[in-house]
């Protein structure tokens, strides 16, 4: 076979390059074609045994100019044998089992507009449609009203204009393409398409498989597929059918999916607005299982229990199903894509991330284990078994190349990094223990002896704390000296700060209404201090109307008359107007003058 020649080839080549760098050292470099014309990204590319003969053959969904000449691309080894024209763009490849029939071939879905094209033995099988959606009456009457020539072709522009601004259906392509046309196309656009029946489709962003009832590799598997109109759907491979319908709050970008549809399963969803939704089995919608990302995902993958995702802001972050974040890295390069690294026979699983600079790094947990550079950035790559290979990578270039890199079967991944996984090393040394004083001994046979007693001693000093504690507390709440209020009709908050080193210090107070939407009236702030030691210029303010969500400043200047270097505290409270009983109280420690103190 072709990619065994290869092999050898990069066998022997490795042996007469000893000094090779640490990316290809652990990789064999089995073929590399820059100039093969692929144009695609990571979920355009599949690994799958399309002939039940145990050889892999890769499966690439070319994007070719982005207009025409999009084609299915098969290749076995190093060899091009097949390649299938696509009508429209696609944006998404997967394999999976469709039927229990012999041999356990696989079929090609592939996800182009509002269609799954499928394939089965390299040929064309099936082709499913998204159910359509709902078109917006408004819409619907206004080209029945041109239909019967009721309106013209102008007014149906500008009503269309007008609806689409104001309406929440968003329109069907029919409608949005005419708005775009010059007046003097309007006419025939509108006989064109006028008798024919309106229709509202959206379009496919991601698709996955998801196993149905059993976890085997050649087990029948569902389709899970996520729209432009902010829709997931589960389909049955076997009769096409809806069987689970589940909207989102964004458009999905990206699906990570586990588990199985008739018993439990996850489908982890990148969106565009920068979230992450878990999906369950029974739910309609994600419910409050969203993470919050800093900027849009460009990958995601799941290993364990873990959420590995790729953002524009040259992060990489790790978040547990429940959401919280484990750790995040930044990255020397923007991130173009994410792919899984499962190594089976070693129990390795690792992430690959493809950068800008050209750079494919791969990460085992949040340590940095290996780095492939390439010419051209990497914008597709895919990890799995090709040919009679367990552990190939397949990367496909910005400039359109291609190369596939073998895994070197005695390859562990680790690093000095990784081996500080776990407990650290010096848990194994033998601690030098001094030997017990006669000091040590006495102190523990007393301990012994009298545990009830100091046991006692411990819970009784407890209670005491906690009863001080509650009493300190019941005792700001009821004469208001907390910070925070704790009223229902005026909760306020109030903080204080001074500036200056003296003998004039700048005192700033700043009040803010932590409610969601009740406003606070009548309001007085007045101040209590010594006025041997210090003179303010206002002890009493009216507090205007206090608006939530506001933050109000309001300076005093304090004047220190001592010339001893001694300090004091300054109250400030705020209550009603007619009330003497403050709603809340900030008590400022002032700082010594440093004018009094220097010569």
């Amino acid at each position: 076979m072709l990619i065994n020649s290869e092999i050898n080839n990069a066998n022997s080549d490795q042996d007469k390059n000893p000094d090779a760098s640490k990316g290809n050292s652990v990789w064999l470099n089995a073929h590399t074609d820059p100039v093969a014309s692929l144009y695609t990204f990571t979920n355009c590319m599949a690994l799958a045994d399309l002939n039940g003969d145990g050889d892999h053959k890769l499966i690439v969904a070319d994007l070719g100019t982005g207009v025409y000449d999009m084609k299915l691309k098969v290749w076995k080894g190093t060899s091009l044998v097949s390649e299938t024209t696509i009508i429209d763009l696609p944006t998404g490849v997967c394999t999976f089992h469709m039927d229990a029939t012999e041999p356990r071939v696989p079929a090609v879905g592939v996800a182009s507009g509002p269609f799954i094209y499928v394939y089965k033995n390299l040929k064309p099988f099936f082709k499913f449609t998204l159910p359509p959606l709902e078109v917006n009456k408004a819409e619907q009457e206004l080209w029945e009203q041109a239909k019967e020539e009721r309106i013209d072709a102008v007014t149906l522009k500008k009503s269309l204009e007008r609806l689409k601004d104001d309406s929440r259906i968003p329109l069907t392509i029919r409608s949005l393409r005419y708005i775009l046309l010059e007046q003097s196309d309007l006419e025939a656009f509108l006989r064109v398409h006028k008798h024919t029946p309106l229709k509202r489709q959206t379009v496919i962003t991601a698709i996955a498989a998801l196993k149905k009832s059993h976890a085997d590799d050649d087990a029948i598997s569902c389709l899970v597929v996520g729209t432009e109109s902010q829709d997931v759907y589960v389909l049955d491979s076997e009769a096409y059918t809806v069987l689970a319908k589940m909207t989102l709050p964004s458009v999905p970008a990206f699906l990570s999916v586990s588990g199985l549809f008739d018993v439990e399963y996850r489908i982890v969803v990148a969106c565009r607005n920068g979230n992450l939704y878990t999906l369950k089995r029974g739910a309609k919608h994600p419910g409050k299982s969203c993470i919050e990302l800093k900027s849009q995902p460009v990958g995601i993958e799941r290993i364990g229990k873990n959420i590995i995702v790729g953002c524009m802001d040259q992060t990489l972050n790790c978040f547990t199903t429940k959401g919280k974040k484990v750790w995040t890295l930044d990255m020397p390069d923007t991130i173009n894509s994410l792919e899984l690294l499962s190594y089976k026979a070693r129990g390795i699983k690792a992430v690959l991330v493809a950068l800008n600079n050209g750079e494919t790094r791969i990460y085992r947990d949040k340590f940095l284990v290996n780095i492939i550079k390439t010419q051209d950035p990497v914008t597709g790559l895919k990890f799995g078994r090709f040919g009679r290979e367990d552990c190939t990578l397949i990367l496909v270039t910005k400039a359109g190349g291609l190369s596939v890199r073998i895994l070197k079967r005695n390859t562990t991944f680790e690093t000095k990094d990784t081996q500080q996984i776990g407990a650290p090393s010096g848990q194994n040394l033998k601690l030098n223990v001094p030997r017990k004083t006669k000091l040590f001994v006495d102190q523990m046979q007393r301990e012994r002896e009298n545990y009830v007693s100091m046991h006692r001693t411990f819970q009784h000093d407890l209670y005491r704390l906690r009863l001080e504690s509650a009493r300190s507390y019941v005792k700001a709440l009821t004469t208001s000296l907390n910070p925070i209020s704790t009223s229902l009709n005026d909760p306020l908050k109030l903080s204080a700060t001074v500036q200056g080193i003296g003998p004039v210090f700048k005192l700033t107070i700043n009040l803010q209404n932590t409610s969601a939407n009740t406003p606070s009236f009548d309001l007085l702030m007045t101040s209590q201090y010594d006025d041997t030691l210090y003179n303010l210029n206002k002890s009493y303010l009216e507090i205007p109307m206090i608006v939530p969500g506001l933050s109000y400043n309001f300076e005093i200047m304090v004047e220190c008359l001592s010339d001893k270097g001694i300090s004091d505290n300054i109250k400030v409270f705020v209550l009603h107007k007619g009330k003497s009983s403050p709603i809340i109280t900030a008590v400022i420690s002032m700082p010594i003058s440093e004018g009094a103190i220097l010569p």
